[in-house]
This record gives structure tokens, sequence and C-alpha cells, in this order.
């Protein structure tokens, strides 16, 4: 599929569409309709049972409100940019690097103005609506300010990622977690960037849904068992190297000597997104960030692609960093209050690896890769774990003795999973539409269900979504299997920290 094609999917099946849609839309802003922001909750669910859960780490919530202090602290008051280039004749804005690059410019990530300046002038760039010149480049900080109160004393901004709330309360929660690293607090919640030319549907957005994890810890005694990873494959393209190693855990440490923990957590992303998501291994890879792109404050940086058709090829969906104690050095200094833990008779400022994840990012991933086309059917084929609905229920006709066991049966599963009872058009149809949207099952109440006399009485058939493959379940027997078939239990798939 390529985007429009995407998008046109995603309105047609209560996925998303643009924010204030019969007003145009905005570009950027996006609305979840009932289908995709089930899916979305569900992929929350089962990140944080992963990620979380299954490590003894803590998921907690920041005002999407911050002062100033804090992110003139950070770094992001001052450097968090993108560079911008306008038209002198029309005065249309647009991101810089995304005009080079649409006219097969290569730019570094993290160009400096000057640079800009100098591809723009050597190659003549124009402006792509009406051919003006450029003006000189500059740096635009893509922060949404605030005014705060009815004078607008004080200045705000949305904040522009939610790590900052977890480093804003790591003090609080070291102390109340009884003074113990590693300390795993997540984050899953909303972020906001004044993107200068938004596109690609869900990839670049001015609001959107982040999933953070950020572990402080002492990097002289965090030990961490790789063992059980080290023969472990992955795909990684490593700075300043055009083709993608696929080496083990255990090599890759030691061929480019990365701590052990960053390569257990790389080894878990790896996991996740091949094993949970099952997103192929020749679709997946980490993509290592040096000089300019790499982000000031990490010592390590890899971000997390995957191969998406309706994006051109590899886009980053999430990043896995080692951000050192740039974090909470920051914050103390800014706030002048000391952040540093006493443990093991000495004083420290802990250290921070983030796994950081785009929400909206994955669940365009999602459908960019799992929907295809079986037969004259288009199927989404996700993961019962992450489908909207865990099954559809039918009846085979409209009569009311199959109308009856369908609503019983409705009732009775509806408390225990996220069902969705279809009683509109031919039986076909009904399935072509739960294929769709990815429901794993369906449950059609047929006559031998309500006919005493067959052999089949008290019997439902369950529809599998991909293989199309039919069996007959007792009617009590559902709620097992549907159990069995659709819970996520990560201890499936590894036994994490």
């Amino acid at each position: 599929m390529n985007i429009e094609e995407l998008i046109s999917f995603a309105k047609r099946t209560a996925m998303f569409w643009p924010s204030a849609d019969i007003y145009g839309g905005s570009a950027g802003i996006y609305d979840y309709g009932h289908v995709g922001a089930l899916l979305k909750k569900r992929f929350e669910s089962v990140w944080t049972s992963f990620f979380v859960d299954a490590s003894d780490y803590y998921l907690v919530e920041g005002s999407t409100i911050l002062p100033d202090k804090p992110l003139i602290a950070s770094g992001h008051a001052a450097m968090f940019n993108d560079i911008l280039v306008v038209c002198s004749k029309c005065k249309t804005y647009y991101r810089a690097d995304v005009v080079l690059a649409d006219q097969g410019i290569k730019v570094s990530e993290g160009a400096a103005v000057d640079e800009i300046n100098r591809l723009v002038k050597e190659n003549s760039v124009k402006c792509p609506k009406c051919k003006g010149q450029f003006a000189d480049a500059k740096a635009f900080n893509m922060m949404f300010d605030l005014g705060l109160g009815p004078e607008k004393i004080e200045r705000g901004y949305l904040r522009p990622e939610t790590a900052q709330s977890v480093y804003l309360n790591f003090y609080r929660e070291f102390a109340t977690l009884r003074r113990a690293l590693p300390l795993g607090l997540a984050i899953i919640g909303k972020a906001y960037r004044n993107e200068i030319s938004p596109r690609q549907g869900l990839y670049r957005m001015r609001e959107l849904t982040q999933a953070e994890l950020q572990i402080f810890f002492d990097p002289e005694t965090w030990k961490v068992d790789t063992g059980k990873f080290n023969g472990r494959k992955v795909n990684v393209l490593m700075h300043g190297k055009d083709k993608i190693e696929t080496l083990s855990i255990g090599e890759f440490a030691r061929e480019y000597n990365m701590p052990e923990f960053y390569v257990y957590h790389m080894a878990l992303i790896d996991i996740f997104y091949r094993d949970v998501l099952k997103v192929p291994q020749d679709k997946f890879r980490f993509r290592e960030k040096a000089g300019v792109e790499k982000a000031f404050y990490n010592k390590v940086h890899m971000d997390i692609e995957v191969d998406v058709e309706s994006w051109g090829g590899f886009r980053e969906v999430g990043g896995l960093h080692y951000r050192t104690d740039y974090d909470l050095n920051s914050h103390s200094k800014g706030s002048k209050q000391d952040l540093s833990v006493n443990l093991g008779n000495k004083k420290f400022i802990p250290h921070v690896l983030e796994l950081s994840f785009g929400v909206d990012r994955n669940l365009w991933m999602l459908l960019d890769v799992f929907y295809n086309k079986i037969g004259d059917r288009n199927v989404l084929s996700i993961q019962p774990y992450i489908a909207p609905f865990v099954c559809g229920i039918f009846s085979l006709q409209k009569e009311e003795k199959l109308d009856e066991l369908t609503g019983f049966i409705h009732k009775k599963l509806k408390n225990s999973f996220k069902v969705f009872r279809d009683d509109s058009g031919s039986i076909g149809r009904r399935y072509a539409r739960q294929d769709e949207i990815g429901t794993p099952f369906c449950i059609t109440v047929d006559y031998g269900s309500v006919d005493k006399a067959s052999n089949d009485y008290g019997t439902v058939t369950v529809r599998y979504r991909d293989d199309k493959k039919q069996v007959r379940l007792k009617v009590d027997e559902i709620d097992d299997f549907l159990r069995k078939e659709s819970a996520f239990d990560p201890a499936k798939f590894v036994q994490v920290l």
C-alpha cells in the first residue's frame, strides 16, 4: 500500500482519520475511531506487560504542560530545533531536510544551518510551489509555548517528550520505592511537536503518543545475564556502513564493545518485534546514530527501524538510548536540588537507559506490514492479543432461536473480552469485515446450535481468520478457548529481569 491507500483503509475501517475531518482536517493531527482506539490500547497493554510488568518496573503519569524552567535545564528550549527554509516569493515554509531530500539531495541528520544554506546554494534549490528563491535557513524550535494564567505571566510549554515527566519525578519515586537501583519508570502519554511540515500519515505528528521506559542505574554495578541471548541474531546497520550486518548478540557486544545492559535490551526489543508482534526478521533492524546524527545527550544511540512500504523503506519506530547521567545532572543544576543517590557507600547521579517507542508510528507499521490480500480477501493478520476485537459473534440467519442464543453468548463473553456482534448483511460480508480489522476468530450460531435433533446441539462454529479453518465448540467451552488463544503472557517469550 501507499500512504493514500493506507489512510483510505484506516478511514473505512474506523482506525483513524485527520482531526476535524469535516472541516478539511489539519496536517499532523489525527483522531482514532473505535477500532483504532482499541488497537492502540491493546498495543499499549502488550507493551506494558512485556517491558514494564515482567521486569517489576512501574508505570507513572505526568502532566503534559510543563513550566519553562525544566525545559531550559534539559536543553529543549535552546536545542529542540528543526531547520526551516522559507520562499522569498510565496512565503511558504518548508522543513529544510525534507525539501532537499525530495530533490534527491542527501542531508545528514542534525545538519546545522550553515550546511543547509550551502546545500541549497550549491544545488540551486528552488521553492517547489512557485520556483522562487529561498531565504537563508534558520532554526525553528518545535515546542508549543503557552502563557499560563489570565495575565500569562508564567511561561510554559506542552511537553515535547514524555521522558521529562519521569526525570522530574525520579527522586520521589526512588525514595518511595525503598531507594534501590536499577529502577524502571515507564510512561505512556501525549507529547507535542510543532512540526514544520507533517507528512506520511502518522509518521510526523504534532500531537503524538509515546511509550517510554527510563531505567535508572549505577553503571559500575548493574549486571544483567546476557547469556541466554548471546546466540540470538539481530540485524544492525552501524554508522558509516551501507550494509546491514546480521550478528548474534554476543558477537555484536564483542565486536563493537557495547555494554552488557545495552545489548540485553537490544535482545528484548528484538524479541518484542520479531516474536511478539511477528514482524519478519528481514523487515526489522537497529540503526546506529553517531556524530551529528546522534542526540547530544546520548553515549550510545540506536534507532529501532521497520521496513514500511508506505513510508518507502526502513523508518524509525522507536529508539534505545544510553543517556548517561545527563538528564538528572541537568535537572539538579537547573532546580538547585541534589538528585544524587547514596548507595553502596558512594554518592552518585544515576545513569539512564531509555527505551522509547512511538505508539502511533507502531500502529501504522502494523497496518502496513500485516494488511494483506489472501486470495480474494483483505486480511489484517495481526496477533490475537493485539487485535481490536477478540471475536465476532453472528447468527447464521436472522431467526428468533438463533438470535436468542447469539445474544446469550454475546452477553456471556462481553464481560471478559472485547467482542463484536454483527447482524448486518450476509455471513460472508460479516466475515470479511472482521477479517479486515484483524479479528482472529468468528463465532457463528447456526441451526445445529439450537436443533435438539442434531448431533451439534449446543455447539457453535468457530472460524479462524487467516486460514478460514472451522471447528465446533460447546457454548461453555468458548470462554476458555478465547482466553487460551488471545491472552498475552510475556513469560511465553522470555524470562526478563
